[in-house]
Formats: structure tokens, sequence, C-alpha cells
């Protein structure tokens, strides 16, 4: 068997349903990756809203965490930022997948270089609004709440999390980038003493150089159908 060397990062699929295309390509996808993949970088929203059991999941996702499950059995290490339509996913995905989740994402060394791993929801420091909603939603007194609610009530929940999340805040694949801000975060994780900044959240796939670093953009697998491939030193966007 060749030696697993190839990374790959995505984010923003929004699984809903089984049946839905994206999901359909996004299982085939993971698929084709097993044996070949060293880390699965999956960098938020993945689903279209995930709030964490210990171990219950909602049945339209299991054939995905199969597919998660598959490859971890097959050696691929999988890091998970969590994004603003999925969070505390510590319990099912670290204890029981066994990945590495990062909540507000983080700093991860691959081959000698220094990459910032974010989501992208917090790039944009000025939306206040947005932060306390976030904390809201990641605070102990919901997790509690969902702890204590049967699934059926906490799939509503979640779905309403999910639109006050997206409300005013998610970019549409038809606007512009924020560049500004995108810029403004990147240098500071650079300055930091990151090479690499690689986010998700904005649905559009972009690289840009900035200062002695470089940033990527994600896309999403809704549309674009857009990753980040690292292999044999070099990273590059691809589409499926």
């Amino acid at each position: 068997m060749p030696p697993m060397n190839r990374d790959i990062f995505l984010a923003d699929a929004h699984l809903l349903h089984p049946r839905d295309i994206n999901y359909q390509r996004l299982l085939a996808f993971l698929g084709e990756q097993q044996g070949r993949l060293r880390t699965l970088y999956i960098l938020g929203d993945l689903f279209e809203f995930w709030v964490g059991y210990r171990h219950m999941v909602f049945a339209p996702y299991v054939p995905l965490l199969n597919a998660l499950g598959e490859l971890r059995a097959g050696g691929t290490n999988i890091v998970y930022v969590e994004g603003n339509h999925d969070f505390h996913l510590g319990p099912y995905f670290h204890e029981t997948l066994g990945c590495r989740v990062l909540p507000d994402g983080g700093d991860v060394e691959i081959d000698g270089r220094k990459v910032h791993l974010t989501h992208g929801d917090l790039v944009n420091s000025a939306d206040r609004g947005y932060r306390l909603l976030r904390r809201f939603l990641r605070s102990r007194v919901l997790k509690g709440l969902i702890a204590l609610a049967p699934g059926d009530l906490t799939w509503s929940i979640s779905r309403w999390a999910s639109r006050q999340s997206q409300k005013g805040h998610a970019p549409k694949n038809n606007r512009r980038l924020p560049e500004a801000c995108i810029d403004a975060y990147a240098r500071q994780r650079l300055a930091a003493g990151n090479d690499i900044v690689i986010t998700g959240h904005f649905h559009q796939p972009f690289t840009r150089r900035i200062d002695r670093g470089q940033v990527f953009g994600l896309g999403d697998w809704i549309e674009q159908y857009s990753y980040l491939v690292y292999e044999d030193g070099c990273f590059e966007l691809k589409t499926y």
C-alpha cells in the first residue's frame, strides 16, 4: 500500500438529507479517499446543524458518520473545526470517532509548515451581535437543555439555531468577499508565526498572497464542490 501523505481540507457542505445531491457526492468523494488520505481537515458547517449529544446521533447523518468512521478505521486522522452550524461536537466526534475537535479553530503543523485553521465566522471582529449569539449557542445553559431534551425537540432547536446563526451573517455565493476583514485576520495569524491560513464559511474558493504567507478559502460542497489538497509539499485548490 502506498504511503498516505495527502491531506484534504473541506468545509460548508451543510448536509441535511442523504438523498440530497451534495450529500451523495460527498459520500462518493470520501469513499475514494480510503487508504489514500493522511488527514482530513473539516473546517466547519459540514452539517446544516449539529448540536451534539454524547452518544445519540440524528438518523440523517448516519451515512456520513459511517464514512468518516471508515476513514478513521483505515488510518486517516480527522481534524474538525467547529462552524456556526455545527458545535458541541466533542462528545461524539472526539470520544466515539476519535477526531481532534477545535471549537474555535487553531494552529497545526504540516510537514514543518505552520497552518492556521479557522471556520471564518470570527474573521469580522466588529460583528459583536454575532459573537454574542455564538457565545449563547455554545453556552453551558444551551448544552444542558439539549442533554435533557428529547431528540425531536433537539432537532427543532438545532434548526432554529441554524437559522439564527445564518440570518444576516453567512455570506452567500453571490456576495463579495469581505476582503478587508479576511486580510486583517490573516495578517494577525501570519504575524503570530503561521505560514498558511485556511478558512471556510465564505462559500467561495479563493487564494491570496499576503505578506510572506498564503490564504486559502475552501469554497463549499453545495455548488462549487471545491476542496484544498496538500501533497508533495504543495497546496492546491481543486473541484470534484
